[in-house]
């Protein structure tokens, strides 16, 4: 017998209730986006659910949240609820992106390059 869309096996709305309790944010103040890095501190334990177990074994080395995702085969919003669950209970460490360089102030440039003219 073959289960009708959106069923259980096919990942739909049921399945994702039961995985994030519920939640369609995370229960902490956190400030996780797609490319947050998250790296494993802890070996996964008996206790958890298999998809915070799978992001404990795939985040051995650094990997970014829509990377999890991507592997995982969930919502990045269901990733972001697990993933701040794991950081809640320090089984993971989490680096948010580097942020994008900003310009230098134009008229700093003109100074210095005025300056070095003048040596």
């Amino acid at each position: 017998m073959t289960e009708p869309p959106g069923s259980w096996e096919d990942g739909g709305p049921e399945r994702l209730y039961v995985i994030t309790g519920g939640r369609s944010e995370p229960s902490i103040a956190t400030r996780l986006d797609l490319v947050s890095l998250v790296v494993a501190r802890a070996a996964v334990r008996p206790e958890m659910q298999p998809e915070q177990a799978a992001i404990l074994r795939m985040c051995q080395a650094p990997l970014a949240v829509a990377e999890i995702a991507a592997h995982a085969g969930l919502p990045v919003s269901a990733v972001i609820v697990l993933v701040a669950d794991l950081l809640a209970a320090q089984h993971v460490h989490v680096r948010p992106p580097v942020p994008a360089a900003q310009l230098p102030d134009l008229a700093l440039i003109e100074a210095v390059i005025d300056g070095l003219q003048r040596l």
